[in-house]
């Protein structure tokens, strides 16, 4: 059993790394709350209890302190419904009335503080503002994996002011680790990467970590026009990083010589412009004609990237096959997410993470037939560079 759920959190006050940096509209309605929802099991559990919950999270960047747009004020009512408690909000995160009611919280009460990037501290890491956090609360929890690559005051820094027994990771970021883990360490081979996106520079570390433990890495999206342009081939107007083409051709090499495939699209779903009206047709990848440019993968690419997607063990999902946006160019990404709901169901283990294709599966209504939706896309990505994440390395 986890630490986290081992612990009795009885008369104890829990303070709560959670991300709620979720999307609001000029209303300052919430238009996603899917960080919010990913959070409540772990407070439920420390309010069933009998303790209480101090939430301190962030929310878009302010440039210069308190603005109303970036409130955490604007997320207390949403709150309380999904927890079925009254929620209480303290205008501030270290100031008078955050330490006072904070003090007053009794059990089976929540309490949440005001956006901690209003400090500038936050963000810098200081041990005196992550001190001041501190002892708001008895036990600390890191239920936050969207921020574990930052070490701010509050993801990484606070740790320190616990002692051991008293700080540990919430459920979502166990589980988070957990699967993240799983598919780094102890994949099931055959182990299947799937890469898109629009550059290749956002996605070499990722790439190279992956040529280590993966037997098959599917590349699809904007991405692999550099790859095709790099091996001689004509790609039309297409996206193409051309100070990246000698990357593209030494990763195609070392893949090469550690016995991995690399799979690119075949054919493309091509377009005169970059548009929901645009001209639409089908070429190969390798022969996009000018004045043309590649926005989705063909039927070829589809059918071949379905194959080996069903017969992985283990699949790991970064980045879109297109531009999923446009309904004329979701078809590749549809029919990815498919593939992958399908090789889950077969046994496949699958963990999709990064903003894009947790948006797609989330779109295309594949979110609960895939083994692992993460919430951290930034995170996920550098955990998968192989780098360490602050705030995971405070708690271990």
């Amino acid at each position: 059993m986890s630490k986290f759920q081992e612990t009795n959190f009885k008369n104890k006050k829990a303070l709560i790394r959670v991300d709620f940096n979720v999307p609001l509209d000029e209303q300052y309605n919430i238009t996603d709350d899917t960080r919010m929802r990913a959070a409540v099991p772990t407070i439920k559990k420390i309010l069933a209890d009998g303790g209480s919950v101090i939430l301190m999270s962030h929310l878009g960047r302010p440039k210069d302190g308190p603005t109303e747009k970036y409130s955490l004020k604007h997320l207390v009512k949403h709150l309380s419904e999904l927890l079925g408690t009254d929620v209480q909000f303290a205008n501030d995160c270290i100031g008078d009335e955050a330490v006072q009611k904070a003090a007053a919280l009794q059990p089976g009460q929540v309490l949440l503080l005001e956006n901690l990037r209003f400090y500038k501290q936050e963000e810098k890491g200081d041990k005196d503002f992550a001190e001041k956090l501190a002892k708001l609360g008895d036990v600390y929890v890191n239920d936050a994996f969207g921020t574990a690559h930052r070490a701010h005051a509050s993801t990484a820094v606070i740790a320190q002011f616990f002692s051991p027994e008293n700080k540990m990771f919430g459920l979502l970021m166990e589980g988070e680790v957990e699967s993240a883990e799983k598919v780094l360490h102890s994949a099931q081979k055959p182990f299947t990467a799937i890469i898109g996106g629009a550059k290749v520079s956002d996605k070499i570390l990722i790439i190279e970590n992956l040529l280590e433990r993966a037997t098959d890495i599917i590349i699809g999206g904007g991405m692999a026009y550099t790859f095709y342009k790099a091996m001689g081939g004509q790609i039309g107007n297409s996206l193409c990083e051309n100070d990246r083409l000698d990357t593209a051709k030494e990763l195609m090499e070392k893949a090469t010589a550690k016995g991995v495939c690399i799979h690119l699209p075949s054919d493309s779903i091509i377009a005169d412009k970059f548009a929901e009206d645009a001209t639409v047709s089908s070429s190969l990848s390798n022969t996009i004609p000018d004045g043309w440019m590649g926005l989705d993968i063909g039927m070829m690419a589809c059918e071949m990237f379905t194959k080996v997607i069903h017969d992985s063990k283990t699949i790991l999902w970064n980045g879109p096959m297109g531009v999923f946006e446009m309904e004329k160019f979701q078809h590749g990404t549809k029919g990815v997410a498919k593939a992958v709901a399908e090789a889950t169901e077969k046994g496949a283990f699958s963990l999709v993470g990064g903003g894009d294709s947790v948006a797609a599966v989330n779109q295309f209504g594949y979110a609960d037939k895939v083994s692992y939706v993460s919430t951290g896309g930034g995170a996920l990505l550098e955990y998968f560079e192989g780098k360490e994440l602050p705030g995971i390395a405070a708690l271990k």
